[in-house]
């Protein structure tokens, strides 16, 4: 019996994948679960199993290639006997694609015979265990059997947290190199950082036109659909010297000023549900989790945002960590899609430039997305009317006005700032 292998929706949002590389050549033995290609999805690089024993006929889509979602990419044979079968059958279909086009994906090939069941995808099929590289090493480590897990992930998908919820527990991320940071021209950039660091340029030919990458064309898309959103925006001010003087004691104990914001935020989020909440059509989704999405950019181009899950329910110093390993993990596109795609609150940040006030777009399926300034000293009257020097930073919310109005976005903000004013030392509890 000769197999199709179909490009995999490795994401809701997914339309189309990218060949990274192959793992497996023609003739090749492939044990069932074991690893046939890696694809490039929205956001990450994904390993993609085979759900059955065979060997590889033929490949169809060459590495670097794209195909859409549901297109044969290669041919599995059942036997060794087969695979010259699976290469006349490869021969005998449509001609791939030469060369990669970032507009529309070029026709992929098909196999001139396909069977009901594909042999990579992660959606369950015929009753088998779909779950992420990470959920299934969890599930090693705990002893978990991930056929009595419901998936929450896409399409059932077993992901990390299920198995975290089933044992009761957290895990503290693998530890990771630690991200050099170039010295910071002023003091903001070491203050207000979201990003351990900003990634150096992709250098350029002036003159030449480069097609957008994966990851660039999926912010596009997700941008000008998001522009179709009734939204508003306000800013506040906040006075930052406790949360400055906060972060010079704890700094050295490898704390990060993204997990201190993200802390901060989520526990005021806790009482302005409707503020990370987001739209459905027709009603107000009340997300049960408080998840911080927070935007990092990529080196190639594009942004991603690793979220941190509950962040208030976890102390600084393990947030932290779990900062640090996400950020270097997005850089390597080695996330998870459930550590990029279920964010339900979003920061920005451009402080660590000087900037001191922007507005950010209103990502997809969220409700509100917060955009943090650069922390400044200000001179300032005092309520006794005496001149003072205090150190201010400018935030700016975008909110999806379908579902939050403007006294909504205006008390979280104004929560938000006294958290920060007056009890920033209850974000090392």
């Amino acid at each position: 019996m000769i197999r199709d292998i179909f490009m995999p929706a490795l994401s809701s949002t997914m339309t189309e994948g990218k060949i990274v590389s192959w793992t497996k050549s023609p003739g090749d033995k492939v044990e069932k679960g074991e690893t046939v290609v890696v694809v490039e999805s929205d956001k990450a690089d994904m390993d993609v199993e085979s759900f059955y024993e065979g060997y590889l006929g033929a490949i169809l889509v060459e590495e670097g290639l794209e195909a859409p979602v549901g297109a044969t990419i290669a041919l599995l044979a059942e036997t060794e006997a087969e695979i010259e079968t699976a290469k006349q059958q490869a021969a005998a279909g449509t001609s791939v694609p030469t060369e990669t086009k970032a507009e529309s994906p070029a026709p992929v090939a098909t196999a001139a015979t396909t069977t009901s069941a594909p042999v990579a995808t992660t959606t369950p099929q015929n009753g088998r265990i779909v779950a992420s590289p990470r959920a299934k090493k969890l599930a090693k480590q705990n002893k978990v059997d991930l056929k009595t897990l419901q998936g929450s992930g896409p399409y059932g998908r077993i992901v990390a947290e299920d198995v975290l919820k089933l044992v009761g527990k957290t895990v503290e991320p693998a530890p990771v190199q630690k991200l050099a940071t170039p010295k910071p021209a002023h003091r903001v950039a070491d203050l207000f950082e979201i990003a351990p660091q900003t990634p150096a340029p992709t250098p350029v030919t002036p003159g030449e036109t480069v097609p957008l990458n994966k990851l660039q064309q999926v912010v596009v898309r997700n941008m000008v659909a998001s522009l179709q959103i009734p939204e508003f925006r306000a800013s506040y001010t906040i006075v930052t010297d406790p949360l400055d003087r906060l972060y010079k004691q704890i700094k050295p104990k490898g704390v990060t000023m993204t997990a201190l914001l993200a802390k901060a935020v989520a526990t005021c989020l806790v009482k302005h549900p409707k503020v990370n909440a987001s739209y459905t059509e027709g009603a107000i989704h009340y997300n049960s989790d408080i998840n911080i999405a927070v935007a990092v950019a990529m080196p190639d181009g594009g942004l991603i945002t690793p979220v941190l899950q509950n962040p208030h329910q976890l102390d600084i110093y393990s947030l932290s960590r779990t900062w640090k390993d996400l950020v270097a993990r997005s850089r390597n596109k080695q996330l998870g899609v459930d550590e990029y795609s279920n964010g339900t609150f979003t920061l920005s940040n451009l402080g660590m430039f000087g900037v001191t006030s922007f507005d950010a777009i209103l990502p997809l399926g969220t409700g509100s997305i917060l955009a943090v300034g650069a922390s400044r000293p200000q001179v300032v009257v005092n309520d006794d009317g005496m001149f003072g020097v205090k150190r201010q930073m400018n935030v700016n919310i975008t909110c999806d006005h379908r579902i939050i109005y403007g006294a909504d976005a205006a008390a979280f903000l104004q929560d938000l700032a006294k958290f920060l004013e007056t009890e920033t030392q209850s974000l090392t509890l």
